[in-house]
């Protein structure tokens, strides 16, 4: 069935590390019309609330950098989502930094709460730490984190003061309770970038992560296959893709932390055009595309529209 797509545009990055992935979803903007391409005249376009102001502040907790922050955004973005979702139009989020994907899980959850999650999380990074275990205090490590309602505290190094404890709280419950997503319920495609306190947590909930290495050993259909069958029991998808899960050789080093041997944009487009194809998917998002880190003038947002549009079309081809 044709879906009705909105295109949100969400230029949070309050979570990351570095700056300038607020100009992202303007960077993806711009490659398309620089190539006379009038995709983004073609959708409603929803701006979700960020706050991004807060980059100008003083950071009050060192474990969990500007969390007070993340509430509002999760707030905005989570209703956004739901809010699409429950008008039965498709959310296409294009959103910032990836510290803001938990408040588009909320929304997916809140929008579908008695439906099992899958998510399937396309990155070079695992994006499960927790206030606990982070050695640098950017929340765009932790979104998987307070969708699967998890502290780790079995790896804990941090001691939290109260009131991140209490904003922490917030960010893995809002508009759900409990944890909106099973851990055999997550799978992650190139994720070759994680630290030990991760680890811990990919070993003790028995994560799935198909390495670059396996997509080419197996073969993509066959990652693909694999993929379908963990999934089979989930009523609905969500598909997170970070720009970084991309080899920067072949893109370039146009986002926050790029790791090398990556997939190949081509391996990118299949994966997404096959779970674009998928009646469980209700929800796709991109993120972390940087200009400001890009030696190649616009190439991380060049691919990055070609393989957005790409997925697009898949849809609407349904």
């Amino acid at each position: 069935m044709k879906k009705n797509i909105k295109l949100l545009i969400n230029k949070s990055e309050i979570t990351a590390g570095t700056r300038g992935s607020s100009l992202g979803p303007e960077a993806i903007m711009t490659a398309a019309r620089k190539i006379d391409n009038l995709f983004f005249g073609k959708y409603p376009l929803i701006h979700v609330q960020d706050a991004n102001e807060m980059l100008d502040m003083e950071v009050k907790y060192p474990f969990a950098k500007r969390i007070e922050g993340l509430v509002k955004v999760f707030e905005s973005v989570s209703s956004e989502v739901k809010n699409t979702l429950d008008k039965g139009d498709f959310p296409f989020v294009i959103a910032a930094d990836h510290g803001s994907a938990g408040g588009t899980i909320a929304g997916v959850k809140a929008a579908y709460p008695n439906k099992r999650l899958g998510v399937v999380w396309i990155d070079a990074h695992g994006d499960l730490h927790t206030p606990y275990t982070t050695p640098s205090g950017n929340m765009h490590g932790m979104p998987l984190a307070t969708a699967l309602n998890e502290d780790n505290t079995q790896a804990a190094k941090n001691t939290l003061s109260n009131e991140e404890v209490n904003l922490w709280g917030e960010l893995k419950t809002m508009k759900t309770t409990g944890q909106r997503l099973r851990s055999e319920d997550l799978v992650f495609i190139a994720v070759r970038d994680t630290e030990e306190q991760e680890d811990a947590i990919i070993d003790r909930l028995n994560i799935k992560n198909h390495t670059v290495e396996q997509v080419r050993a197996k073969s993509k259909e066959k990652v693909l296959e694999e993929i379908k069958s963990q999934l089979n029991d989930c009523d609905i998808i969500y598909v997170s893709f970070d720009v970084d899960s991309m080899d920067p050789e072949y893109t370039s080093h146009g986002t926050g932390t790029p790791v090398d041997n990556g997939l190949m944009p081509d391996e990118a487009e299949f994966f997404l055009k096959e779970l674009a194809k998928l009646e469980k998917t209700v929800c796709i998002e991109f993120v972390e595309v940087n200009p400001c880190l890009d030696e190649k003038t616009n190439k991380m947002a060049e691919v990055t529209f070609d393989l957005l549009e790409k997925t697009v079309q898949q849809l609407e081809n349904n």
